[in-house]
């Protein structure tokens, strides 16, 4: 039986202005993404595709309605440190900006998910070592950053998102720094997570990036408004 880990029930999100008028951002949407699938989000700027994955990877919170992250209702989860623990532990970010410390290696960049989950030094560097090498950047272990491509970099940024062994890796414009090489062998290795049986959520304003999903959910106006299901 297919085991839905994320379901948006009449998902609703509003945020306030100083003057207290109400702007609403998603209007009832409703969302069901089954374990192991790679979903990509399109739609038009403004039209709610951020705030989404925001609210999905717990970030924020809903105005009203359900959300269901693998079998959890996250809007009865009142305390910080339980949401903190669900980011870190089952939940893996990866941005258009990489969002890197400049002053780390990637190891050191890699390992930092770990280090807040308290993971011993020798264990979290050598399964870092390991992630790095399985997206090719064995060789650039101790560089940092700035001596990294685009592309390099996020290939590290994946490697961090993958450091505790999420259940949903999130991706928000993964390829919208890079070139069209660099992208693809990014994509590249999100059919391979997926392969894996890693979830993938992506929002992406490219049609070309998008294709390499199972299934491209277009959001307007704070609902979805269709469902596209590709054959790859």
């Amino acid at each position: 039986m297919e085991q839905i880990i994320v379901r948006l029930e009449d998902a609703k999100k509003s945020y306030y202005l100083a003057n207290g008028e109400e702007v609403p951002v998603l209007r009832g949407l409703d969302l069901a993404i089954a374990q192991g699938e790679f979903v990509a989000i399109m739609g038009e700027s403004g039209g709610g595709k951020t705030t989404l994955l925001n609210i999905i990877g717990c970030l924020h919170p809903l105005t009203s309605g359900k959300y269901y992250f693998a079998g959890e209702d996250i809007g009865a989860v009142k305390d910080d440190a339980t949401l903190a623990f669900i980011r870190n532990r089952k939940i893996g970010f990866v941005f258009q900006q990489f969002n890197l410390l400049g002053r780390m290696t990637a190891l050191g960049n890699v390992c930092l998910p770990a280090v807040y989950a308290s993971a011993a030094r020798r264990e979290r560097e050598e399964k870092a070592v390991r992630i790095l090498e399985s997206v090719g950047l064995g060789d650039r272990l101790f560089h940092k950053p700035a001596e990294l491509s685009g592309g390099q970099q996020q290939r590290v940024a994946i490697s961090r998102a993958l450091m505790n062994d999420p259940e949903l890796l999130l991706a928000d414009e993964p390829t919208g720094a890079l070139d069209s090489k660099s992208g693809s062998e990014i994509m590249q290795i999100f059919l391979e997570l997926r392969g894996r049986g890693k979830t993938v959520l992506m929002v992406t304003h490219t049609p070309e990036v998008a294709k390499y999903a199972d299934r491209v959910i277009y959001v307007r106006d704070g609902r979805v408004v269709d469902h596209d299901y590709q054959l790859n």
